[in-house]
């Protein structure tokens, strides 16, 4: 499958997810979701107008700015991405007559898991559900803000409208809602694909550099600074790994210098050729440097 197809497959997927989260939590006990939907949702409560057509209504001129800025496949997938979702608000909205679960906190922690599941299905393979993804994509465009922080912040007017028109209860019950979606849609979009920065300070450098490169099969960068009550010359070692790779890499430099000093710390954007897939001239390049013999230190492979 190519990228498009991709994308409106993970778009149907995280849209019914979302959508079940939407009307078998949020609805029943009032509450509301972010976003666009947050409005639409609100609508329903004050007129009965269904929220997924509510929902499209409300894209259509989102759709307009969306084409002026954005170009024309953008505008193909949001156009496809707000059919989908509200077309599938509207048809699982029997699921809100169930009332699963009575405790209306339980619901909106379950609710916020599930809406976070769906969106963060759709984010991961750049599917597009319309809505304020669109309006952040072109604030983010023209004004260098981030997506996240655009988002917040319509949602923040969304947490008032919410506390003026039904309490400050349903007001915390949302805000509460859209932090966990948030969350989990972060967590289901970065995955085990996590990317952390370490940065290793150690007597043995070139050696813990070419076990990570060798073992890991990620380049580092040895950089070269100065110990600050000491003066003596210290080379650092940096390198992006994935989350996955951070209890091997420990290991590994444990057993060639345990006495190492090491920092791991977020990587919000990783971008780069190599770092996804490292070429072939990468490897041959260090299997050929790590094949030479080592006369006054133990070989990495013997000390693993």
């Amino acid at each position: 499958m190519n990228k498009y197809t991709i994308a409106y497959v993970a778009t149907l997927v995280g849209a019914v997810v979302s959508s079940i989260g939407i009307n078998t939590f949020f609805i029943p006990h009032h509450l509301l979701s972010g976003g666009i939907t947050g409005i639409a949702i609100m609508l329903h409560y004050a007129t009965g107008f269904p929220v997924g057509t509510g929902l499209f209504v409300m894209n259509l001129p989102i759709m307009w700015f969306c084409y002026k800025f954005m170009g024309r496949q953008y505008t193909i997938l949001s156009i496809i991405g707000t059919i989908i979702f509200s077309v599938l608000v509207d048809m699982t909205s029997f699921m809100s007559g169930w009332n699963v679960i009575k405790d209306p906190i339980v619901s909106t922690i379950t609710g916020g898991i599930m809406t976070g599941i769906g969106m963060g299905i759709i984010y991961r393979y750049n599917g597009n559900s319309g809505g304020l993804d669109v309006v952040a994509a072109i604030i983010k465009k023209f004004y260098a803000l981030e997506m996240g922080n655009v988002v917040m912040g319509i949602n923040a007017f969304i947490i008032i409208g919410a506390a003026y028109m039904y309490g400050l209860e349903l007001a915390v019950l949302t805000f509460v809602g859209t932090y966990i979606a948030a969350h989990v849609t972060n967590k289901v979009v970065m995955g085990l694909n996590q990317r952390k920065t370490a940065i290793i300070i150690s007597a043995h450098a070139d050696e813990i550099a070419n076990v990570i490169m060798r073992y890991i099969g990620r380049g580092a960068t040895i950089m070269y600074g100065q110990g600050a009550y000491t003066h003596q010359e210290k080379r650092i070692i940096y390198v992006v790994i994935k989350m996955t790779e951070i209890a091997k890499v420990k290991d590994m430099i444990n057993k060639v210098d345990p006495k190492a000093f090491m920092i791991i710390s977020e990587a919000s954007e990783v971008m780069g050729k190599g770092f996804t897939r490292p070429s072939n001239a990468f490897y041959q390049l260090h299997d050929e440097s790590l094949a030479r013999p080592q006369t006054k230190k133990q070989a990495p492979s013997d000390r693993m």
